[in-house]
């Protein structure tokens, strides 16, 4: 198992927004988060990657076990050189071209020479269709082709999981379909994958498992066609019925 996860809570102020997710992925999964907004799915992704730091919960990764409400900064560097984040917002540099956003990590984050970065980078960038636009702003490009560049950034460090946080709500409905193909692609090429997101063509295409999440908890989760053909808990039935009659 490449990553396991045990019973995460979560609070902020007095609200309990995680009540002990388990999770257990392994290598070459791609694991779809789902349910309704403000049920948990973004807080627990951060809190994996330690964006945010768990009240309680045990996570074992790549063999080591860690305690994730104790953590030390060594711990979540090694961590962090194996992952990659991408945000909803792409989180670029707006004084940065497309090149220099992908190598910066590279060179500052891990002492890379510069030589070495733009090649990596530039073969980030290919592989999600973005080789023609090296010298070009943040700015002069579509929110697709944006969320493209983060998603290349992240590859560039070769990660073993990465971690997708809604990278398609933000976009125009027409810009959808180009990032979910570079997602789908890397799934196809063994990419291990944690995906919170409403898109449920890609979890039902794409994703191996479901995690189905609902008020801090979890509902439901296993297998991606089990899910969708007959999920178990009524409130899955629900979400799956509302989706179905979204589409007519």
């Amino acid at each position: 198992m490449m990553l396991e996860i045990r019973n995460v809570h979560k609070k902020f102020e007095n609200a309990e927004v995680l009540k002990g997710i388990d999770l257990d992925v392994s290598k070459g999964d791609v694991v779809a988060i789902l349910g309704p907004s403000g049920s948990g799915k973004t807080t627990f992704l951060r809190c994996v990657n330690f964006l945010e730091l768990a009240d309680q919960g045990e996570m074992v990764f790549d063999g080591t076990r860690y305690d994730m409400n104790r953590v030390t900064r060594k711990d979540i560097a090694a961590i962090r050189k194996k992952t990659a984040f991408v945000f909803q917002n792409y989180n670029l540099f707006l004084n940065k071209t497309v090149l220099q956003n992908v190598t910066l990590g590279l060179t500052v984050g891990s002492g890379m020479r510069k030589a070495e970065a733009m090649e990596i980078a530039r073969e980030a960038l290919r592989r999600v269709g973005m080789e023609g636009k090296l010298d070009s702003y943040p700015s002069q490009l579509s929110g697709g082709q944006q969320q493209r560049v983060a998603i290349a950034r992240g590859l560039a460090t070769n990660p073993e999981s990465i971690y997708f946080d809604e990278p398609a709500s933000a976009l125009d409905p027409e810009l959808i379909g180009e990032v979910l193909g570079v997602m789908r692609q890397l799934a196809e090429e063994g990419m291990t994958m944690l995906v919170v997101t409403h898109e449920m063509d890609f979890a039902r295409n794409v994703s191996s498992k479901v995690l189905f999440m609902e008020s801090g908890s979890v509902i439901e989760s296993g297998p991606t066609g089990e899910f969708f053909a007959h999920p178990s808990h009524p409130r899955s039935q629900e979400f799956i019925r509302s989706i179905l009659e979204a589409r007519k």
